[in-house]
């Protein structure tokens, strides 16, 4: 049991605390649920990208799936080998694609006939081979939030098969590029499992008809996306998930590879807030706090619900919106929220917060971002400290007129 009472004292709030036994636990159930076919966890770094997390995972045997060059970067300086180490996203620079291939990781997910290309000619120019793997659009609707679906043709994710086939026999009869892989990403938050057995037979399907023009791949690659509940959502067992992918290989020998990110931190993190103090206008109630939408943006960018708990307080809850300091309409943390009588310095705990919490977060109205603290085997220990107002304005100052 955490003592977040005692962690806020310490380190002051806003501030985010991770349980990394969680973590493990999480971590676990889903390698163990593929122990039959051979496996890469490589842990969705955008979901917390904080280096003691991800060092964490290195532990573990994890591999990274990085959607930036610095992403990469905060693998390969936590521990991730870099031959665990995939490289996905949309818009790729010039000098990333350099990097990433300098750097000799497992494979670059393209994401388009004319990334493809660039890493062709990239390769060519470093005098070296590009291992490749190419992002299927399967055109599956995911049942999930519009703004994490990414397995439709409407989401900017991925290419079409008939783009994808075309691609692999052009990387194929390219000396610079290797194709070893396919991969596949429906979107996020996951809860439905027909739509990601759907979209795994799709490719695999499409990897079959590629070994016919003797295109042999060696991973296949399902994303990430499983669901964890925030609320009352059903989610999938991570034994029927991986029944369902590997039921849809039958006779292929290929490494699964999987990016979880969200489902391994989301519950094992928490953000600690302060009241301080209450207020109405008319009849609405407020509870004003000292974290804030920079803080902790998805309530205000998905209308995201996260449980919150007033540990300390009891008595009858009436309906508020908890709202912070940033000078938004849009700032809150949750809407209509039922909680007890707040008072001064009450301290409240939002759940379900170790993704896309911190990595989310901004400077806005010149607030510093909050410290996180990990908690392992019942001992805390900060692991990023809380920005002061030099942090904030230390690339500026500098060119301040004399």
């Amino acid at each position: 049991m955490i003592d977040f009472n005692a962690l806020a004292q310490e380190y002051q709030t806003p501030l985010y605390v991770y349980d990394l036994d969680a973590m493990s636990s999480q971590f676990e159930a889903l390698k163990t649920a593929f122990k039959g076919r051979k496996s890469l966890m490589a842990y969705a770094v955008k979901a917390n990208s904080n280096l003691s997390v991800v060092k964490h995972f290195a532990s573990l045997g994890a591999g990274a799936d990085c959607v930036s060059i610095g992403e990469v970067r905060r693998a390969l300086m936590a521990g991730i080998p870099k031959y665990k180490i995939i490289f996905s996203g949309v818009g790729k620079r010039d000098e990333e694609i350099r990097e990433a291939l300098q750097n000799d990781i497992l494979y670059i997910n393209v994401e388009s006939d004319g990334e493809l290309g660039r890493v062709d000619a990239i390769a060519a120019e470093l005098g070296v081979q590009a291992r490749i793997s190419i992002r299927v659009n399967p055109n599956i609707d995911p049942k999930t939030h519009p703004y994490i679906s990414t397995g439709l043709h409407a989401n900017k994710f991925g290419v079409d098969l008939d783009v994808a086939k075309r691609m692999y026999i052009r990387a194929k009869n390219s000396s610079n590029l290797d194709p070893v892989g396919i991969h596949f990403h429906i979107g996020s938050q996951l809860t439905e499992l027909d739509p990601i057995r759907e979209a795994a037979e799709i490719v695999a399907d499409l990897v079959r008809s590629l070994s016919v023009l003797d295109i042999e791949l060696k991973f296949f690659d399902i994303g990430g996306g499983l669901g964890i509940r925030y609320k009352e959502e059903t989610t999938i067992d991570p034994y029927d998930y991986a029944q369902a992918i590997l039921g849809t290989l039958r006779g292929l020998d290929l490494t699964v590879v999987m990016e979880p990110g969200r489902f391994l931190t989301a519950n094992a993190g928490h953000f600690l807030t302060r009241v301080l103090y209450e207020k109405r206008n008319g009849t609405k109630r407020f509870v004003v706090v000292d974290g804030a939408m920079n803080d902790l943006i998805r309530p205000s960018l998905y209308n995201a619900y996260h449980g919150i708990e007033a540990p300390f307080r009891t008595g009858e809850c009436t309906e508020a919106d908890i709202v912070g300091p940033v000078c938004e309409s849009g700032d809150f943390l949750a809407k209509n929220y039922p909680l007890p009588q707040m008072e001064h310095n009450d301290l409240l705990v939002v759940h379900s917060a170790g993704a896309y919490g911190f990595g989310m977060g901004s400077n806005y109205n010149t607030r510093g971002r909050a410290a996180e603290v990990a908690v392992e085997g019942g001992k805390a220990r900060l692991i990023r400290r809380r920005e002061s107002f030099e942090d904030l304005i230390a690339l500026e100052k500098e060119f301040l007129e004399s």
